[in-house]
Order: C-alpha cells, then sequence, then structure tokens
C-alpha cells in the first residue's frame, strides 16, 4: 500500500476501507452476477479449497503478490459461503476465535503443536 495517498497501488480501483463496507462490495459483487442465489454454498466451499490449493502453492514459492491475492480469493469464497447460508462471516470468525482464545500451549520447531497439560 501507498501510505503517502492512501492508495493501493495494486489495486488502484478502491480507496482503503474498513472490513464491513469491502464485505459489503463482495457480497454486491456476488448478488450482480447471480452467484447469490443461483451458486450453492457447497459449490463456493469447492472454489475455496480451489483458491486455498493456490494460496499454499504461493507460500511454498514465496510468491509475496500471488499470497495476497490468494488470501483474498479465499476470503472472497468464504463470504459466498456464508452468504448464502445466511452466516456472518464476521460472527463465524469470532465463534472460531472463541474456540481458541483459551488454549494454551506452543508450537515446537517440529511442527507439533504441544498442548499445555492440565493438572
Amino acid at each position: 500500500m501507498n501510505t503517502e495517498n492512501n492508495m493501493n497501488t495494486e489495486n488502484d480501483w478502491y480507496p482503503p476501507v474498513t472490513f464491513e463496507p469491502l464485505r459489503e462490495l463482495v457480497v454486491q459483487w456476488f448478488r450482480a452476477r447471480r452467484i447469490v442465489p443461483n451458486s450453492t454454498a457447497a459449490a463456493q466451499t469447492l472454489k475455496a479449497v480451489s483458491e486455498l490449493g493456490e494460496l499454499a502453492d504461493a507460500v511454498l514459492k514465496g510468491e509475496r503478490g500471488k499470497i495476497v491475492d490468494g488470501v483474498g480469493d479465499v476470503t472472497v469464497c468464504l463470504i459466498g459461503v456464508c452468504e448464502l447460508l445466511g452466516l456472518d462471516f464476521v460472527e463465524c470468525l469470532e465463534a472460531a476465535y472463541g474456540e481458541i482464545k483459551d488454549r494454551k500451549g506452543v508450537l515446537l520447531p517440529n511442527g507439533v503443536f504441544a498442548k499445555e497439560v492440565s493438572e
């Protein structure tokens, strides 16, 4: 992002916004193309998995621009899933955080998450 004029240098078609207005733009995009209501949550979930594969490939290759695009693409698909199911994306994120917020433990160098043992 170009902080001098608050414009995203890769996507100069919109100014920086908070999540909710941007989520609404994504929903409007889905509706304008009749993806909502004509698609299904299953189809959009499969699209998200496809986009996640592209993201994983970009991460493995260290391609930052493609990583940014991939995170955005996966997020767009998940917003679509939520819209098709009548769910609120932020509520889903809050629920997930509620599940993990009190977890203890650390990720070991070998990639194994060691849970804190309660006595």
